[in-house]
């Protein structure tokens, strides 16, 4: 391929894998493309089927209502931190997961911190996927407000995890009413939202298709107490139905705090890191930084002109950096290329930084 027609295509930012107990125990992940599929592979409806006593089957019905396309299941023997963490490495190698729920996260509850933060953990060292979790069955706002802390997350895995509250009553796959997690109708809202505004828009205002109601209802102040933990509410108003009502990551810090801007880089992050791998054969001198640098740069600008950056012209909206200022002597010594970008995903002026770090040819 000549370097004037390289580009960098988006990768996708929607797909969830559902990690959950099977009746017939671990399992590699499963790629599911529908509803209907799921009932095929799954068997639900069929007595004692659909994993019966467990939240997969309404939680990956959640996802497809709410707009959902494509999932992966993956099956855990039990629900000990050790099952979990099987089906999490066995996750590791499917690059195209962007969201991790695990809607029975909370049925061993001795075991549900250790769980989340082993997910919270696998999705901060993948780069690309955000860990969606949610609070206990019939949880009070007192015991909502405790669970980030519960999780004992530190400050990078805080970055790429989400928490939602309350749970929502459902008509039930099988036909009887449930209350059930809104992991499964969240990660849909998400899918929904990258497919109609873009992964840059956040996932909040949002209906929540295929609920009935919520397992509690929220005043404002509640509303506030847990927005300032970083628990994303779920909320039912007047003449407007069951709406999402938060879109924060459990980070405390400025630039990461919102869902939004997490997923735009890992989105942009993932699709830099994908599209140029070509640089693994090619030299490690000017030419090639100069190539990149253009490449980003006319990937960043499509980003800009479809509204995931901030600014009124490009230059306020992002830079790239790749030239001798970050590739040292010492770096394409090692066989490695740095590409540094910032972006303003919020505000002009106000950048999220990040870097990628390629194999390069050999030296100059």
């Amino acid at each position: 391929m000549q370097s004037g027609v390289r580009i960098i295509v988006g990768t996708g930012t929607s797909t969830a894998a559902f990690v959950a107990p099977l009746k017939s125990g671990a399992a590699e992940p499963r790629r599911v493309r529908g509803w209907r599929e799921f009932v095929q592979l799954y068997s639900v409806g069929a007595e004692g089927g659909g994993d019966a006593g467990t939240n997969l089957a309404e939680a990956v019905h959640g996802f497809f209502a709410n707009g959902g396309t494509d999932c992966y299941v993956v099956g855990t023997a039990g629900d000990t931190l050790a099952d979990c963490a099987v089906g999490l490495a066995a996750l590791e190698t499917v690059a195209d997961v962007n969201i991790v729920v695990a809607p029975d996260l909370w049925r061993a509850e001795s075991e549900a911190p250790a769980i989340a933060k082993a997910i919270a953990g696998h999705c901060a060292r993948s780069g690309n996927r955000m860990a969606l979790l949610h609070t206990g069955q019939g949880a009070s706002v007192a015991d909502a407000v405790k669970t980030p802390a519960l999780f004992g997350l530190d400050d990078t895995e805080a970055q790429f995890t989400t928490v939602y509250y309350p749970w929502v009553e459902v008509p039930g796959v099988e036909g009887t009413a449930r209350t059930v997690p809104s992991c499964g109708h969240l990660a849909g809202v998400w899918a929904r939202t990258d497919a109609e505004r873009g992964v840059f828009k956040a996932p909040a205002n949002q209906n929540v298709r295929g609920a009935s109601a919520l397992d509690r209802t929220l005043t404002d102040d509640e509303n506030g107490e847990l927005n300032a933990v970083g628990v994303n509410c779920l909320r039912v108003f007047p003449e407007r139905g069951l709406l999402v009502w938060g879109a924060r990551t459990l980070s405390t810090g400025r630039d990461w705090k919102y869902v939004n801007v997490r997923r735009l880089v890992n989105h942009l992050t993932d699709s830099i890191r994908t599209s140029t791998t070509w640089a693994a054969f090619e030299p490690n001198d000017e030419r090639l930084w100069a190539s990149l640098d253009s490449v980003v740069t006319l990937f960043l600008n499509d980003q800009w002109r479809q509204g995931a950056l901030m600014g009124r012209t490009p230059q306020e909206a992002f830079y790239v950096l790749c030239d001798r200022t970050n590739n040292s002597a010492e770096t394409v010594k090692a066989g490695r290329v740095v590409i540094d970008v910032g972006i303003a995903p919020v505000r002009p002026a106000e950048f999220i930084t990040f870097r990628i770090v390629q194999d390069a040819g050999a030296g100059e």
